[in-house]
């Protein structure tokens, strides 16, 4: 999961090498902690939140097919 989010990050970011993914182990499942270039928060996030939506989207059904439980959050 850790490499399918980092892969959309920098696909929409401007600083593709600020793009970093920490994964925390949590009693319910996984937890991704997404961090990028400030300038680029805007990006990542999207109008109204849709763009992180969308990145959470992909990323529960890619860990549903993997049967893992996995919670995205967008660090500053």
């Amino acid at each position: 999961m850790k490499e399918l989010v980092e892969l959309i990050a920098k696909k929409l970011v401007e600083h593709p090498e600020d793009v970093q993914v920490r994964i925390i182990e949590g009693e319910d499942g996984q937890t991704l902690e997404l961090h990028v270039h400030p300038d680029d928060m805007g990006r990542v996030i999207g109008k109204d939140g849709r763009t992180a939506k969308s990145i959470r989207t992909v990323v529960n059904s890619a860990a549903a097919k993997a049967d893992v439980r996995v919670n995205l959050q967008i660090v500053e």
